[in-house]
């Protein structure tokens, strides 16, 4: 079982209303995923680097994956989708075990080459 930090960091002219939506709403989607847990983070919990302002804790969730790779596949993919329906330079972080990778509006080519081999680390056997 593996844990999965999942930060939202809205687009810095979103106002907190919209931040707190924005947040609700994904919350709300990776609840349908296939995932083992979906729980809010701590308060303060945050990657390195990342803002620890007020709304990317609130839409921070911690996501419990089991061991098939092909959930951790599933959960980047619907992010990825999530992000791609909304409007705003809106990004998303996850972590697992201190690597964090940063889904943002990039070309769907750079997306995808980066989410696949962050993908590669996080589910081969060595």
């Amino acid at each position: 079982m593996a844990e999965v930090l999942v930060v939202l960091e809205p687009d810095p002219e979103t106002d907190p209303e919209d931040a707190d939506r924005l947040s609700r709403s994904l919350r709300a989607e990776l609840v349908e995923l296939d995932l083992a847990e979906v729980r809010p983070a701590p308060a303060g919990t945050a990657p390195e680097g990342a803002k620890a302002a007020d709304p990317v804790t609130l839409g921070a969730a911690v996501l419990a994956l089991g061991a098939s790779g092909g959930v951790f596949t599933v959960l980047v993919e619907a992010l990825r989708d999530w992000l791609g329906r909304r409007t705003g330079q809106h990004r998303i972080s996850l972590t697992i075990d201190g690597d964090t990778i940063e889904i943002d509006r990039a070309t769907d080519a750079q997306q995808r080459a980066l989410v696949e081999a962050y993908v590669r680390r996080h589910t081969s056997d060595g």
